[in-house]
């Protein structure tokens, strides 16, 4: 395949904005860039660069469209190249640079977007669809941009998988438009460290609640994907995930999660001065040494709460237990495993994001931003330094 190279001069020219004016220059230094990207990009496109002949060629170059497209940067004046005469059967030319911006503002984007064209948008949703899109609306450019992202996040949510230690699960709902009336939709992730000590997230589903069918359906797409080596899953005490682990990850050890635990707790507190006391109590059963001296504790907080608070000290004694799987695993493992915190930052990302949609106008709009969303986060945590040492569990 023929490849083209950059016109050194307008690196150069891009390399002296950014040193004599520094972030200032970034700006026009990234329209040059990008610019010239896109003129690479249809030379590869036609299979011919400006002024070759070339046989087999698709097409001829035709001039440039001006665009500004707005960004983090301020806006942007660009050039997008055109193309006349396209060899049948070829797709339309349109520069994959201005395809490529963060996944997640895309899919923000399109979930605006496609409220506006389907007719369900409000005044603020018209003026945040032109203040995020920059450009008019129209079915046409919602359906094809949402087609390439769609395919990109889709492989993603379909790669393979391998081997992971630690399993950790969670869930959180958004509002959406589902037969003609809005309703509450849930979104289903699971998170993982793998053999090295690194951190990832596997998956995303949508569906209408937590049941159990839903859980089983999505934990079964994972280990067709591959997924296995499984030592502990963390996650609350939801029915439908519990159901689901137990049948898909039968004999798996699982940790509830410690926070929620903690959270449950409370509801069966008598009196409000109380609160306080109880959570310290907690607390220092899930901060034991070891498995024994938290049995220990346990016991003693059941005896102390058994008069004063019976339905307190039943239901500790039921359910504090299943916090102590984490007890088997490392010291230097246990702070990670012992509640579903890594997924905090998961929930408060997503959040941050769709509530600037607030209404989702289908499904797959809601997948599509929270796939971005995750799948950003993901690559982060896969780059980023290791997250535990797994020569501690060797």
């Amino acid at each position: 395949m023929t490849r083209f190279t950059a016109d050194s001069t307008t690196i150069t020219t891009a390399l002296e904005l950014l040193t004599e004016n520094g972030f200032e220059g970034m700006a026009s230094a990234i329209e040059m860039l990008l610019n010239e990207a896109m003129k690479l990009e249809r030379s590869g496109y036609l299979g011919a660069g400006p002024y070759e002949r070339a046989d087999g060629r698709r097409g001829y170059a035709n001039g440039f469209k001006p665009k500004t497209v707005k960004s983090r940067l301020g806006e942007l004046e660009l050039a997008i190249p055109k193309v006349r005469d396209i060899a049948e059967g070829s797709e339309p030319f349109y520069p994959a640079a201005l395809e490529r911006g963060e996944r997640s503002e895309r899919a923000l984007k399109l979930a605006v977007a496609e409220m506006y064209v389907q007719g369900v948008s409000t005044r603020k949703v018209k003026q945040i669809t032109e203040e995020l899109c920059g450009f008019e609306v129209s079915s046409s450019q919602v359906s094809r941009a949402s087609k390439l992202l769609d395919e990109e996040l889709e492989a993603w949510r379909t790669r393979p998988l391998g081997e992971v230690r630690y399993l950790l699960l969670d869930a959180r709902y958004e509002k959406i438009r589902h037969g003609g009336s809005v309703r509450s939709c849930a979104l289903l992730y699971a998170a993982a460290v793998d053999t090295h000590g690194r951190r990832s997230i596997l998956g995303v589903s949508v569906s209408l609640s937590e049941a159990e069918v839903h859980w089983r359906t999505f934990l079964r797409s994972l280990v067709e994907r591959g997924l296995h080596g499984i030592r502990v899953v963390t996650s609350d005490d939801h029915v439908g995930i519990k159901a689901a682990l137990a049948a898909v990850f039968s004999g798996t050890p699982w940790q509830r999660c410690q926070f929620h635990l903690q959270q449950n707790a409370q509801a069966y507190v008598p009196r409000l001065e109380m609160r306080e006391q109880v959570a310290r109590d907690i607390r220092a059963i899930f901060f034991a040494p070891d498995r024994q001296e938290a049995e220990r504790l346990l016991e003693k907080t059941v005896t102390k709460y058994r008069e004063s608070a019976p339905k307190l000290a039943d239901w500790m004694d039921g359910n504090i237990p299943e916090g102590f799987t984490v007890f088997a695993f490392p010291a230097s493992h246990r702070r990670r495993l012992r509640t579903t915190n890594l997924l905090e930052r998961l929930s408060r990302e997503l959040k941050r994001r769709t509530r600037v949609a607030s209404l989702f106008p289908n499904e797959p709009s809601l997948l599509r931003l929270a796939t971005a969303v995750l799948v950003e986060i993901s690559e982060d945590w896969e780059t980023n330094r290791l997250y535990l040492r797994m020569d501690a569990a060797n």
